[in-house]
């Protein structure tokens, strides 16, 4: 028997709308031809920014978008995007591919992207090839409003008025390809260079410290224990790598057993900000700082015949569950986390949408995110599951992940995940209320024939959301029936 203990009247806190934030890095097709085509384009554009793929993603209310990387700002030095495009130096991606980087979107094609999209910006600073001066004009390139070189600089550029800013981060993986540090170096250097990131004006800056690589519990513990009064947020990344780094399978194509390492994978997500909290809970209790999961997904190998250093890949029915159960657990634990970030929005990993010149496609990825905006900001509520367990081999792992949240206008939203793809599991969900006013239930389903499903150019809407017919009232709650591999929207009303 599968039941879920809903307790209507006891609030868990508030899932923090940052939860379904994006990152778009200059990698591969995710800035260039994903986002930016050129005013001169023949793609239909709004200064340069592709207007389909700004409709798509407003239809998903990205609260916040994460730029220019990732690895990519290791690299990156501001002033060489700004000012008129055909005098901006040309430099070379060593990250990415080895292909030329032009710079025509710089700071303020950013800032217009955001604007367009209505998301807060999130901006990543360079700690690895940066100095701190070129940090510190950067901000205030970005953010005062009076008189100084940077300011007038910016009204030279053509932007009167500074931008608001809040999100910034003080460096990306510097452990790794941002300057394989130790933690302790890095966390001198946080404290050094976000010294002189400012606050102008009433713009106040949300600073995030560059956090640890999947279990790296010790950078955890190095970070808070020496930089905690300087951050606001500390950052996690996190991928899903069926078969391992070094030996990483196909995004389409797959049999079961990858189907299931995945799903055991992105269960782990919940063991990591379990252990990472812990240690941020001996240094803060008050959870002042907040963990944010700024990189996740899922990686793959890249689709064939493409450039290795682009990381395009397909985007399945598989994704979607990842999607779909990464929410609930970050969810789950809403009071610490505030924030996360897929990695990437377009074209690059786990995208949202898929171009090919004119052509684009949404995911199934980008479904989960437009099923699941009713959660944003809305209020967790008290849930217990017994469920049984999805078996493949000897190892077993839940078949089922829910969660549950109350909205502004008083409707309660449920999502539950089936990670099972062979069998359908009925749930009957128990609701528990000093007063029960709900009296409907409706619903919403993405699932698929196959556990490769996934939507190309020549077919788009093969993995679509459909109306969810399989759920009815009852006298304890609410009984459904999961089809096998899906994610399951419920609202009652």
């Amino acid at each position: 028997m599968n039941k879920a203990f809903l307790n209507l009247d006891v609030k868990k806190g508030k899932i923090n709308k940052n939860i379904y934030g994006h990152f778009a890095e200059h990698l591969g097709r995710c800035v260039y031809k994903g986002i930016w085509v050129g005013e001169d384009s023949d793609i239909p554009n709004t200064r340069g920014i592709r207007n389909d793929v700004v409709e798509a993603l407003k239809n998903i209310d990205i609260p916040v978008l994460r730029w220019p990387g990732g690895c990519f700002a290791s690299e990156y030095h501001w002033k060489d995007g700004i000012g008129p495009r055909e005098d901006r130096p040309k430099v070379i991606n060593t990250l990415w591919g080895g292909v030329v980087e032009n710079n025509h979107f710089g700071t303020h094609e950013f800032f217009d992207l955001c604007d367009q999209l209505e998301t807060e910006p999130y901006i990543c600073g360079n700690v690895a090839s940066g100095t701190v001066q070129e940090m510190q004009q950067w901000v205030e390139y970005m953010t005062f409003d009076g008189k100084s070189p940077m300011a007038d600089w910016r009204k030279e550029n053509g932007r009167e008025e500074p931008w608001d800013l809040t999100y910034f981060g003080i460096g990306n993986e510097n452990w790794g390809w941002g300057g394989f540090m130790r933690p302790e170096y890095y966390a001198d250097l946080y404290r050094r260079y976000q010294t002189f990131a400012r606050d102008y004006g009433d713009n106040k800056l949300y600073k995030i410290a560059g956090g640890a690589n999947i279990d790296d519990y010790n950078w955890t513990e190095v970070l808070m224990r020496e930089a905690k009064d300087f951050m606001s947020g500390l950052s996690l990344h996190y991928y899903v790598h069926p078969g391992g780094w070094e030996n990483k399978k196909k995004a389409t194509g797959y049999e079961e057993d990858e189907w299931f390492e995945t799903m055991q994978k992105t269960l782990y997500m919940n063991e990591l900000i379990e252990r990472h909290t812990t240690i941020m809970d001996k240094y803060d209790p008050e959870k002042k700082v907040a963990l944010i999961v700024d990189e996740w997904g899922g990686w793959y190998q890249v689709e064939e015949g493409t450039n290795p250093g682009f990381l395009y890949q397909q985007n399945t029915i598989r994704d979607a569950l990842i999607a779909g159960v990464t929410f609930n657990i970050f969810h789950d634990h809403c009071d610490r986390v505030q924030m996360a970030n897929i990695a990437q929005t377009v074209n690059v990993l786990q995208a949202m949408i898929l171009t090919d010149e004119e052509q684009m496609i949404l995911t199934p990825t980008y479904h989960v995110f437009e099923m699941n905006k009713v959660h944003q900001d809305a209020t967790l509520l008290a849930l217990d599951l017994e469920c049984e367990d999805y078996e493949y081999g000897e190892e077993k792992i839940p078949a089922v992940s829910i969660t549950a949240s109350r909205d502004a206008e008083g409707n309660v939203n449920i999502t539950l995940c089936n990670l099972n793809p062979n069998k359908d599991i009925k749930v009957d969900i128990n609701l528990i209320a000093a007063e029960l006013n709900l009296s409907n239930v409706s619903g919403r389903v993405l699932t698929a024939d196959t556990i490769d499903a996934h939507n190309t150019f020549e077919n788009p809407e093969v993995v679509k959301p459909a109306e969810f017919t399989n759920a009815k009232l009852t006298d304890c709650g609410v009984e459904a029936v999961l089809p096998s591999k899906s994610v399951v929207l419920l609202t009652l009303s």
